[in-house]
């Protein structure tokens, strides 16, 4: 089982990103999809989710309306685009794939926002 995120870099404020999260060794479409993100010391933080089937998306109120969350179950991958990128949003971000009690992580893939 892998998920391998990227597209994470740098970037100015109000710029924008796409993050990517390639999934394999299981059966992707089966699976519901989230991001998190998290800062050294400090708990993993929920940002968005969407259902195995695309059909439910959710996103904490932080990131509601600047980054979308959207998924190619032909290619195995998620995606979290992120737009008006703001110095807060700098943090690690990890793709998730939850399966009732099954769950997997990625690596992790860094963002930071700074002029």
């Amino acid at each position: 089982v892998q998920l391998v995120e990227s597209g994470g870099g740098l970037v100015q404020p109000g710029g924008s990103l796409r993050l990517s999260c390639a999934a394999s060794g299981f059966t992707f479409s089966s699976y519901a999809m989230s991001w998190y993100r998290q800062a050294p010391g400090k708990e993993r933080e929920w940002v968005a989710h969407m259902t195995s089937a695309g059909g439910n998306t959710n996103y904490a109120d932080s990131w509601k309306g600047r980054f979308t969350l959207s998924r190619d179950n032909a290619k195995n991958t998620v995606y979290l685009q992120m737009n008006s990128l703001k110095p807060e949003d700098t943090d690690v971000y990890y793709c998730n794939a939850r399966r009732g009690i099954l769950g997997y992580w990625g690596q992790g893939t860094q963002v930071t926002v700074s002029s």
